[in-house]
């Protein structure tokens, strides 16, 4: 579906315009949005936009890193919309053409992102502030606030695993862990891409519509910092658990093999007395002795007392 919105040369605004007759050269600027379009609504781009043939494969193969690329008459941008859903992350692709006196986005999955816009933008009676560049800055600004929730919620899901409410077992709560640090380094690799690239936007020359709100774009760069900020800061709290998690378990390790080798200890000359009174010789002089099981018996109950008050008078048990 393409969808068209023109601001005309007297700032009022039209909709519902059909690319198949609509004159672009009479308005003051418009924005034409590609939402899930069809292999013959794509072959616009090229046919009656003209736009970089690089840029056209960039649209169509998913999914790009956020960029930017410089051509003769427009400018691309790659951005990337996230939201989680049934425990995955997913990432989608919002491309942008931006122009002198136009912006095209294209998208081949519904975006929240451009329809609030849309609607926004559909329910003035007039341009007014509105251009390429403000709406480009809408669209962006929506995306970028929409990453939010996503790093909120996999925050929460880590206080769970700190507070573990649940009385979870190590096991499931390091699955769970291990989960989230996977999220985590997905986000990154849309919000730090996206953090370069809006550093790039802000520092050109070539983009006179983005200097000329550089305030705006330049809050949007403040909260990808942060976001990027969160997600190392998150990556670091799940390094410190699974840490933790890796030192306790080696803790209790060590104790239960502590404990395993003082009562090997204790029991080692027990069982050499008994090795020796079990075996089948027919001349042993405590055989005929009749009190020979009750000394026998009775050494070995000295030595593992006497062995287990040696060990614990050096703090073995500690």
């Amino acid at each position: 579906m393409i969808n068209i919105i023109g601001i005309t040369k007297d700032d009022k605004i039209e909709k519902d315009l059909s690319i198949q007759n609509v004159n672009f050269s009479n308005y003051k600027w418009f924005w034409v949005d590609f939402n899930q379009p069809t292999e013959e609504e794509i072959k616009h781009l090229d046919e009656t936009f003209h736009f970089h043939p690089l840029a056209i494969e960039d649209c169509i193969h998913r999914l790009q890193r956020p960029k930017l690329d410089y051509y003769e008459d427009h400018t691309f941008f790659v951005t990337h919309i996230v939201r989680e859903e049934e425990r995955e992350l997913i990432k989608e692709e919002l491309n942008f053409f931006v122009g002198e006196n136009y912006i095209v986005t294209f998208h081949l999955l519904p975006a929240l992102e451009v329809h609030q816009v849309w609607e926004k933008l559909s329910a003035q009676t007039k341009g007014g502030k509105w251009d390429p560049s403000y709406v480009f800055h809408q669209l962006l600004d929506n995306v970028v606030d929409n990453y939010f929730p996503v790093i909120y919620k996999i925050e929460d899901q880590l206080d769970k695993i700190e507070d573990n409410p649940g009385n979870e077992s190590m096991n499931k709560l390091m699955d769970e862990l291990f989960y989230i640090r996977h999220l985590l380094l997905q986000f990154g690799h849309t919000v730090n891409p996206m953090r370069d690239l809006l550093y790039r936007m802000l520092s050109s020359r070539h983009l006179q519509g983005i200097t000329k709100r550089s305030a705006y774009f330049s809050d949007i760069y403040d909260h990808l910092l942060k976001l990027s900020d969160m997600v190392s800061s998150n990556r670091e709290v799940t390094a410190d658990i699974r840490d933790n998690y890796l030192s306790l378990n080696a803790y209790q390790t060590n104790n239960v093999m502590k404990v395993l080798t003082i009562m090997t200890s204790i029991f080692a000359p027990l069982t050499f007395i008994a090795g020796i009174y079990g075996m089948n010789f027919e001349y042993m002089p405590e055989l005929g002795w009749k009190y020979g099981y009750f000394f026998a018996t009775g050494l070995m109950a000295v030595i593992g007392v006497s062995m287990f008050l040696w060990i614990k008078s050096k703090g073995w048990f500690r």
